[in-house]
């Protein structure tokens, strides 16, 4: 029999704060985290704002020997790991450690030191590269470092799904706890893709903003690129009811799709049927859900497909279904993006607030819909999806409850 699984435990950091408190304080004011990109040279490259964490200095979490071991991104997973293992309440011993499962997304792995490598070769001429290039370029090194830091033992591993990568890991970690393959799961995303060679490979995209990120607004002119991570503990809701944990909510379904049918062009058909997967998933009637964490990039694209597929799957109930895209203030973290976004849901559930879609100013008639805009909205909505649509056509839906 499959078990319901709570989220007893959330950690954050991101371009909007550098813990939950700040995250979700700035998420419902709508404080945007978006900003001229401060970390490296930009040099020609078009655009110049992002979603950066600010002033990080990973001397703050890290000693110096820890920093030479790991990217910038697999430093936000353990940092997001470790608040959300603080916030759960986990008392490790050898048996739980073996039965925890690690599952983590992330899209581009160590980028900035594949990056530096690469411009040791063929900028500077070098015959060798740092010698801990390799365990810091590889997209599992986030999950690593978790399972090191904690003495984890169980399954550990990535999921490299482009944009869906963080839904994706969420989703098979709730998987594993429904079953009972894992008594507890640590899953997210991180992602820190502020190095100069994969900001011009976006540039030649075409599909990144010259200012912010305006998602669903008949003005929006493309994404914002955003860097951080976060992680969600989840574990068998009973299990946590036994030892008074504090349940943040529950993960109740889980849809995926694929479009099959452009490699970067989003398809409504292959979004909606991810999201009546996740919705057919936790036993829903589609009138039950309270509340979309839109994926909202910002894109001429994509909000109009995703604007599609919310109706095709709520028809007439999409005119008072209350939709955001949270993007517009933390960025496109890109294979952290669906867990971020996660966070934001299961804030939205908890505290009776949806969060606004900043930068709006005007409405598109091609994207009408229930926007939430200006400020935060009060409701209480019991049922909530996050969705996230990957290049590739991979897409992915969580389905959340509140508590």
């Amino acid at each position: 029999m499959n078990r319901r699984v709570a989220v007893t435990g959330v950690g954050v950091i991101c371009g909007i704060g550098q813990n939950l408190d700040l995250f979700r304080d700035n998420l419902m004011a709508g404080n945007s985290g978006i900003r001229p990109i401060s970390s490296l040279d930009l040099g020609d490259i078009r655009f110049r704002n992002g979603a950066e964490v600010e002033s990080y200095n990973p001397l703050q979490y890290f000693g110096p020997r820890e920093t030479d071991f790991m990217d910038r991104f697999a430093q936000f997973a353990v940092i997001a790991a470790r608040e959300a293992i603080q916030q759960a309440a986990i008392e490790w011993n050898e048996e739980r450690r073996e039965n925890t499962a690690i599952v983590t997304g992330s899209c581009v792995g160590g980028q900035s030191s594949e990056d530096a490598a690469f411009q040791d070769i063929y900028n500077l001429k070098r015959n060798r590269v740092h010698p801990l290039t390799i365990p810091r370029i590889m997209a599992n090194a986030g999950a690593s470092h978790i399972s090191m830091e904690f003495g984890i033992t169980g399954p550990a591993y990535t999921v490299s799904t482009a944009c869906s990568s963080a839904t994706h890991a969420i989703g098979q970690a709730f998987q594993m706890v429904r079953s009972g393959a894992a008594e507890l799961a640590i899953a997210g995303g991180s992602e820190a893709p502020f190095s100069f060679g994969i900001l011009k490979a976006w540039e030649a995209m075409r599909v990144v903003s010259q200012d912010t990120c305006r998602p669903f607004s008949k003005d929006r002119s493309g994404m914002i690129l955003g860097e951080g991570a976060a992680m969600l503990v989840l574990e068998p809701l009973e299990s946590a009811m036994a030892r008074g944990a504090t349940i943040l909510g529950e993960v109740v379904g889980f849809g995926m799709s694929s479009d099959a049918s452009h490699i970067t062009q989003p398809s409504s058909e292959g979004a909606a049927r991810a999201m009546r997967n996740a919705i057919r998933d936790a036993a829903l009637n589609p009138e039950q859900v309270g509340y979309i964490n839109a994926h909202g990039t910002g894109t001429l694209a994509n909000d109009i497909a995703e604007t599609k597929a919310i109706k095709l799957v709520f028809g007439k109930y999409s005119e008072r279904l209350p939709v955001s895209s949270t993007k517009s203030v933390h960025g496109h973290a890109l294979g952290a993006a669906g867990a971020l976004e996660a966070a934001a849901t299961i804030l939205a559930l908890r505290d009776g607030m949806l969060p606004p879609t900043a930068n709006f100013r005007e409405a598109d008639p091609e994207c009408a819909l229930d926007l939430i805009i200006g400020e935060a909205r009060p409701a209480k909505a019991e049922f909530a999806l996050s969705n996230s649509f990957a290049f590739g056509g991979l897409n992915a839906v969580l389905a959340f409850r509140s508590r």
